[in-house]
């Protein structure tokens, strides 16, 4: 069972990334989910939760982009 500071890390991120994208809550989460960022938040939690927004923003974009690239 997942603790309520992952899940609050991950409603955090949603929502700054979709601020981040101008997209719709449910946008930004079909997206992050689309291509396993969600996964990895979750997994990488320990080291994630303790980065700045800019650099989270930033590593879910290079994220993105390399699973693009791997076709996932």
């Amino acid at each position: 069972m997942r603790s309520s500071d992952e899940a609050y890390f991950l409603a955090f991120c949603i929502e700054q990334y979709k601020n981040h994208k101008q997209l719709s809550g449910s946008g930004a989460a079909t997206l992050l989910s689309k291509y396993g960022v969600l996964e990895y938040l979750l997994a990488n939690y320990e080291v994630l939760h303790t980065q700045g927004c800019r650099w989270l923003m930033e590593e879910i974009d290079e994220l993105i982009v390399d699973r693009k690239e791997q076709g996932r």
